[in-house]
């Protein structure tokens, strides 16, 4: 009888050290385009992470290849969510703390986890996560206020990033990994026109590009890949419950590259959209035994 193989502890870790190296990649990424903002804005570093970005996974997956048939409609709105998505999302970054504004994005996939399944106990998580929200708000005069722009934008963000996810999937089953390199040119034409007007020349400097060309190695090129290695040996709900870490990755990583400094509010705020998606995932994990 041969010998049963059993998998090294090695082997074992290397998902979650992955998808671990993939949030600090792409919190990282994100801390790198805020440093852009003085030179070109925030539509300006958007216009730039996804042309490279889009430059990146054209290169790899070939997206001339796609026929599209009937099959547009999914892949133009999964395109135009993810131009807007980064959009707003960068443009809260001008106004509130980093991994605030990561937290009130991650109500979009939260939203969608708990309105398809439709299960009752879904409900205390959008509670929780609304009491999150609540936490942002400037009840106390102690609390630190917030811009009420930023929350927006971001929650803005989080409506697409929700489109994102629904399209996506049937975009991605039409027409497999292309998809995604076709939806970022899509997303290119959406964010390039705001990106070089409030740019203008400047985002054409060699300085800019250089930066721009890192913050979409580090924002996309490098937390998609592990994502990927992630993916393949975690079970979705698994991978959807250590993906609920990234707003507290993106407060610390908020803090040591900015200086960004957040209030008890925010950090409580902060812990329970965590929470709430932590236990829409969990849920989400049980039912499907």
């Amino acid at each position: 009888m041969p010998p049963v193989s059993t998998p090294s502890p090695r082997s074992d870790a290397l998902p979650y050290a992955a998808l671990l190296l993939s949030l600090v990649s792409l919190t990282a990424g994100a801390s790198l385009a805020k440093q852009l903002f003085p030179l070109i804005g925030p539509a300006g570093a958007t216009a730039l992470r996804l042309t490279f970005a889009a430059l990146i996974l054209s290169a790899v997956f070939k997206p001339w290849r796609i026929r599209l048939g009937g099959e547009w409609r999914p892949l133009a709105l999964y395109g135009v969510s993810l131009g807007v998505m980064n959009l707003t999302f960068y443009s809260s970054l001008a106004y509130i703390p980093l991994g605030v504004a990561i937290a009130v994005e991650f109500t979009g996939p939260l939203a969608v986890a708990v309105f398809t399944s439709r299960r009752r106990m879904d409900f205390v998580w959008i509670a929780l996560a609304a009491g999150g929200l609540a936490l942002l708000l400037p009840l106390d005069r102690a609390a630190v206020a917030l811009d009420w722009r930023g929350i927006v934008l971001a929650l803005c963000a989080g409506v697409c990033w929700a489109v994102y996810i629904l399209a996506g999937k049937r975009a991605g089953m039409r027409h497999g990994p292309a998809a995604s390199a076709c939806g970022m040119w899509i997303g290119v034409l959406v964010a390039a026109p705001f990106g070089f007007y409030q740019a203008g020349a400047a985002i054409l400097s060699p300085h800019v590009l250089a930066l721009g060309l890192g913050v979409a190695i580090v924002s996309s090129a490098i937390p998609y890949s592990l994502e990927m290695v992630a993916l393949r040996r975690l079970p979705a709900s698994t991978f959807s419950i250590l993906l609920s870490a990234e707003p507290a990755f993106g407060a610390l990583m908020g803090l040591a590259l900015l200086g960004e400094r957040l209030a008890w509010n925010q950090w409580a705020a902060i812990g329970a959209i965590i929470a709430a998606s932590v236990g829409a995932a969990t849920s989400s994990r049980f039912a499907a035994k």
